[in-house]
C-alpha cells in the first residue's frame, strides 16, 4: 500500500468516526482497530465520550484495546477526571478491558461512589479487575457501603463486583446484612447467596432476600 493510500484511508477513518450514521461510525471504529495507529487514539477516546449507540461504543473500546497501552493508558487516565459522565464511564470500561494495573490509582473513591450510576458501575467493574491483592478487603468495604443503591441493574452490578472479590467480601456483607435500612439488608443477603451459589441468579436471590427482610421483625416472629 502506498503512503498516499494509507493517508487517504486514515483520513476516511477519522472522518467516519464523526459521521452522522451509526453504521459508518461502526465501520470506522472497526477499521481503526484493524489497522491501529497513534493517529486514532485521541479521536477514539473523544468519540467514546459522546457516542450514543452502545454497539458503536463497544467497537470503540475494542479498537482502543487493540492499540499499544503506552498510547492509550495516559489518555484514558485523563478521561476518568472528565466533567462528562459518559466520558468517565467509557474510560473506566476501557481500562477494565485493558487490565493494566497501573491504572488502579485512577479508580478513586469519588468514582466508586459517583452520583451517576453508569459511572459507578464502570468503576466497580474496573476496580475488581485492577485492584492489587493487598487492597481487595478495603475495596470490598468501600463497595459494600453502597449496598441498596439504585435499581436492579445497579444492584446486580454491585453484587457481581462483590462476589467477584470472593471471600474478602464476607465481613462487609455480614455487617451490611444487619443494617437498619431494609434495602441494604436485602441487597446484602442476595449478594451473600450469590457468593455461596453463583448460579442462583440475582433476581431470584433479591426477591427471596426481600421476603426475608419483610418478615424479619413481623408480628409473631418471636421478638
Amino acid at each position: 500500500m502506498t503512503r498516499t493510500r494509507r493517508v487517504a484511508d486514515t483520513e476516511r477513518t477519522l472522518q467516519g468516526l464523526a459521521d452522522g450514521r451509526s453504521a459508518v461510525r461502526l465501520r470506522a471504529a472497526l477499521a481503526a482497530g484493524t489497522a491501529p495507529g497513534p493517529h486514532f487514539v485521541d479521536k477514539l477516546v473523544e468519540r467514546c465520550a459522546v457516542e450514543p449507540e452502545f454497539f458503536v461504543r463497544d467497537m470503540l473500546t475494542w479498537a482502543l484495546v487493540r492499540h499499544p497501552v503506552s498510547l492509550t493508558l495516559p489518555r484514558l487516565l485523563r478521561e476518568t477526571a472528565s466533567e462528562h459522565a459518559q466520558a468517565r464511564s467509557q474510560a473506566l470500561h476501557t481500562l477494565s478491558k485493558i487490565g493494566d494495573r497501573r491504572a488502579w490509582p485512577a479508580v478513586t473513591p469519588a468514582l466508586l461512589s459517583d452520583a451517576d450510576d453508569a459511572v459507578a458501575r464502570s468503576a466497580w467493574r474496573a476496580a475488581v479487575v485492577l485492584v492489587p491483592d493487598g487492597e481487595r478487603s478495603a475495596l470490598a468495604a468501600v463497595l459494600a457501603a453502597q449496598l441498596g443503591r439504585g435499581g436492579q441493574e445497579t444492584q446486580l452490578s454491585l453484587g457481581q463486583a462483590l462476589t467477584a472479590l470472593g471471600e474478602v467480601s464476607v465481613p462487609a456483607l455480614d455487617a451490611a446484612a444487619t443494617a437498619g435500612d431494609p434495602r441494604v439488608r436485602a441487597h446484602a443477603l442476595a449478594t451473600q447467596r450469590l457468593l455461596r451459589d453463583p448460579d442462583a441468579g440475582f433476581q431470584p436471590a433479591i426477591e427471596e432476600a426481600k421476603r426475608v427482610v419483610a418478615l424479619d421483625g413481623a408480628p409473631g416472629d418471636g421478638r
